[in-house]
């Protein structure tokens, strides 16, 4: 599920870099696969739902036209909304150069729904930017992660990467015990005589 600013901040040279990497993106997909597009800008648009065919994706991202402010919060929310009734677990790949200055929906509230969500965020955005910070965290407490980027260039090698990764990922399960099933629990992921870095959500809200 790819969810891009489209504010007026977004465009020429960018807006360009961008398409380029949704289109490399899209094509390492496979034909099981489905893809999506949200954007926002001070509106907020599910511009295509969950298809199997990539080419009406980028059909859509070639046709916006960015204009207005940057209601970041809400498009991460209807993002992480897009997949909801998905069997799949979904990646939701965040692009933003940008800070909020549009959104309904706080910070706090998004990081609340992606801890309840089973979707995976990644999100990029130019070095420096305002928004770092709760991207860093939205992707940290779904299990994914946050690049800022020196070159916008870097965005089509960062995308391809990132789905590559999402690819090899495990999906343990386990029935807790003795655990009162409200509220926050937190989780540690760890391997047993071996080298590796572990990726993984730091906890669960008990239902």
């Amino acid at each position: 599920i790819l969810v891009f600013d489209q504010s007026s901040s977004v465009t020429g040279e960018r807006l360009a870099q961008l398409r380029d990497a949704a289109r490399a993106g899209l094509g390492a997909l496979t034909p099981r696969d489905q893809a999506a597009l949200v954007t926002f800008s001070h509106r907020v648009e599910l511009r295509q739902g969950l298809t199997h065919e990539s080419r009406l994706v980028l059909e859509t991202l070639e046709q916006a036209n960015p204009a207005g402010e940057t209601s970041l919060f809400d498009g991460v929310y209807a993002g992480l909304l897009a997949g909801v009734n998905d069997a799949a677990r979904n990646l939701v790949l965040v692009f933003s150069d940008g800070v909020d200055t549009a959104s309904w929906l706080a910070a706090e509230q998004i990081i609340e729904t992606g801890k309840r969500s089973d979707a995976v965020v990644y999100a990029l955005s130019p070095k420096g930017v305002g928004s770092v910070a709760f991207l860093r965290e939205l992707a940290e407490q779904t299990g994914g992660s946050a690049f800022e980027v020196e070159s916008l260039r870097e965005l089509s090698a960062r995308f391809v990467s990132i789905l590559e990764e999402f690819r090899h990922r495990y999906l343990l399960s386990y029935s807790p015990q003795g655990v009162a099933a409200p509220g926050w629990h937190r989780l540690e992921v760890r391997l047993k005589n071996r080298r590796a870095t572990v990726k993984a959500r730091p906890g669960y809200i008990g239902r």
